[in-house]
């Protein structure tokens, strides 16, 4: 969401909703994790200290109050060892996003071993794994737009994607040649499936 680095700093949101209705929390907790914050505590939310990042927790806290809840948004800058931390509990919940990629890329790439098995040639199970690579694709930008500390997760996420899109064009070369379509080489390269 916000490529605007911080020098020092934090932006964090305390709020307290009512226990009823449930949706509050819900859409609050689905924003919060969209733009990439920390949870430290119940109630307690934190993003890099950008200009993007405060606007936003100030949205999210005026549409808690809107519902009756109540809660601040603060400028800290805490210690560099408490800052430390606070990246760990980032890079943790990055870490999860990209492990469950990394599952996705694996699952999707046994699907194609698996279609390759068994002949399975068509346009249709192309179109279909095409639309699953998009959907890869797309995921893997939301991961980035929110590392904010990217460690060595990132470059392993990217030679994944790599090994997918590769697969994926040897599959359609496969699909190809079953249907009866001659590629030259210009077409081939065209054939490319790309970032959605």
């Amino acid at each position: 969401m916000d490529t605007e680095r911080p020098v020092r700093g934090w932006s964090l949101l305390l709020v307290q909703l009512p226990a009823s209705p449930s949706s509050a929390r819900v859409t609050a907790w689905r924003r919060l994790r969209e733009a990439g914050a920390a949870r430290l505590l119940n109630g307690a939310w934190i993003l890099p200290g950008t200009a993007a990042h405060a606007a936003l927790l100030g949205q999210l806290l005026q549409t808690v109050r809107d519902r009756g809840g109540t809660g601040f948004v603060l400028a800290v800058s805490p210690s560099a060892d408490t800052d430390e931390a606070i990246m760990q509990c980032f890079r943790a919940d990055r870490g999860r996003e990209y492990d469950e990629f990394k599952e996705r890329c694996d699952a999707f790439l046994a699907e194609l071993v698996k279609e390759t098995g068994v002949g399975k040639f068509t346009f249709a199970e192309l179109e279909e794994n095409e639309q699953d690579l998009a959907k890869l694709t797309r995921w893997q930008r939301k991961i980035k737009s929110r590392d904010f500390f990217p460690d060595e997760r990132w470059p392993e996420s990217v030679e994944a994607m790599d090994r997918c899109r590769k697969k994926l064009q040897e599959f359609s070369w496969a699909v190809y040649a079953a249907e009866g379509v001659q590629l030259h080489a210009g077409n081939a390269e065209e054939s490319e499936p790309g970032p959605d």
